[in-house]
């Protein structure tokens, strides 16, 4: 037990003054799988590559320079290992190599000495190419992940160059110090194109939003709530997970909870949803006055035994139909406050405070307040997920109906309760079923797709732990 303390020490030293609500993580198997991508990816596109022209002077002790320009460079065939990547702990990121990566360039040259002009085309070789960059993962005061380039390193052991041409003998007598030049410069535009890259993608990253609007209601509130944390085997990303409401936009009378998600080496990204989520999301549609509903009987089946009348409803109000003959009735049906979610092993229970007020409908349209009940009710529910689809159960274990107020006088509650319940069983729950049992698709994007999906409910939060299958981009390297 002692590995999971440290590590929630850990994340609580490091996280800012919230406690994160969604936590994510990428494992070694999915940093090892996301580098494989990524080289076929670029090993597919290398003959779209294209270099900047390189130029120089070659200094002459008595007739000035020669000055040359190797432009048009191409790749002829590349020998392309398989790079290495690993988290990076010293510097809290990543460490990327690759170690004998050899190319055959082809191209055109042109040079002058004085009056003397000459071009023509060459074949340049370089071998045992190695390539080491680090790279640090951070978060911006607005909670996007940020990328820096920390250090890069390349060597070439050796470099093979020719001209040909009818005046390539201007360069020929100082191929050894061509390449010499050449070598050093491509070693510097090497790293220079690592560390544009690293720019361009953290560039990206700062231009994500962190907020979402999920719908017209609400908002999702997702930065980072601190720096990342690595260790040898995985990246741990935690963010705020919190929901907003659009209208009314204010904090929920309660705070995330700390809690770790368990590493799975066995899956490429593991991700923890806690339950502070789910009520954000309850408290941001409660505190809008969104939570609340009319029901009238055009809204019953025609096939329900009972109908919103007060005839229909005199068997267990006696004096309903007696007071108001023949009415409609409209029962306005709301949260008394937000609904609470609360994950457990293997099971997640719902607690909703309602109530119900009851309205007779005058000939006149004039409502008339009847009565007012509360409604508390508890509900059970599992998830899992099978093939792609997110599905669950639900099960209600308890359902109580308390007189609060009444115009009409005092009633026992009981046969009302009974209705209820029988509704719940017969129309709700049934329904509600249904639509968890076929299940609802997992997210999936043109560029990626959850594979072996495994969903858990634990002590605070649920676990989701999957593998992807990534579609490489098709745009082209440049």
């Amino acid at each position: 037990m002692l590995l999971p303390s440290v590590i929630m020490a850990l994340i609580f030293c490091t996280y800012g003054e919230k406690n994160p609500a969604v936590q994510v993580i990428l494992t070694n198997k999915g940093l090892q799988y996301g580098k494989t991508v990524a080289a076929d990816w670029i090993q597919e596109n290398l003959e779209f590559v294209t270099f900047p022209d390189m130029d120089g002077e070659i200094p002459l002790s008595f007739l000035g320079h020669i000055g040359y320009t190797l432009t048009g460079v191409t790749i002829a065939k590349c020998d392309f290992p398989e790079p290495s990547i690993e988290f990076y702990q010293d510097v809290s990121g990543l460490k990327m190599s690759i170690v004998g990566f050899s190319i055959a360039l082809t191209g055109a040259w042109r040079a002058h000495c004085g009056i003397i002009y000459g071009s023509g085309f060459f074949d340049m070789a370089l071998f045992g190419v190695d390539l080491v960059s680090v790279v640090h993962l951070g978060s911006d005061a607005d909670g996007h992940l940020s990328l820096t380039n920390v250090s890069c390193d390349t060597q070439t052991r050796d470099v093979d160059l020719r001209f040909y041409g009818g005046s390539s003998w201007i360069l020929q007598p100082f191929v050894k110090h061509l390449k010499a030049r050449i070598k050093g410069q491509i070693e510097g535009k090497l790293c220079d194109a690592v560390e544009e890259l690293i720019v361009n993608l953290d560039r990206h990253l700062q231009a994500m939003n962190v907020t979402f609007q999920v719908n017209r209601d609400l908002i999702l509130d997702l930065p980072l709530t601190g720096q990342p944390v690595i260790d040898a085997s995985s990246l741990r990303l935690g963010f705020q997970g919190e929901f907003y409401s659009i209208k009314r936009p204010k904090e929920p009378p309660f705070e995330a909870q700390l809690f770790v998600v368990p590493e799975y080496p066995a899956y490429m990204l593991s991700m923890g949803l806690s339950d502070f989520t789910f009520n954000s999301a309850s408290f941001g549609y409660f505190s809008a006055d969104l939570m609340q509903i009319f029901i009238d009987d055009s809204m019953i089946p025609p096939r329900s035994p009972v109908h919103l009348n007060t005839r229909s409803l005199g068997p267990f109000i006696p004096q309903l139909p007696k007071m108001f003959p023949d009415l409609p009735v409209v029962l306005h049906t709301y949260a008394r406050n937000f609904p609470v979610f609360s994950f457990h092993p293997g099971v997640i229970t719902l607690n909703l405070p309602g109530a119900v007020k009851a309205f007779a409908i005058q000939p006149n349209a004039t409502w008339t307040p009847l009565f007012k009940l509360h409604v508390d009710s508890n509900f059970k529910g599992k998830m899992w997920t099978d093939d792609g689809f997110l599905k669950g159960s639900v099960t209600m274990d308890n359902f109580t109906l308390t007189l609060v107020a009444t115009v009409i006088g005092p009633f026992k509650t009981a046969a009302l309760e009974n209705l209820a319940k029988m509704a719940m069983k017969m129309f709700v729950l049934p329904y509600i079923n249904d639509k968890l049992s076929t299940g609802f698709a997992l997210p999936q994007t043109t560029q990626a797709l959850l594979v072996n999906s495994v969903l858990t409910v634990e002590e605070g939060f649920v676990a989701f732990c999957s593998d992807a299958k990534l579609q490489p981009s098709d745009r082209r390297l440049s």
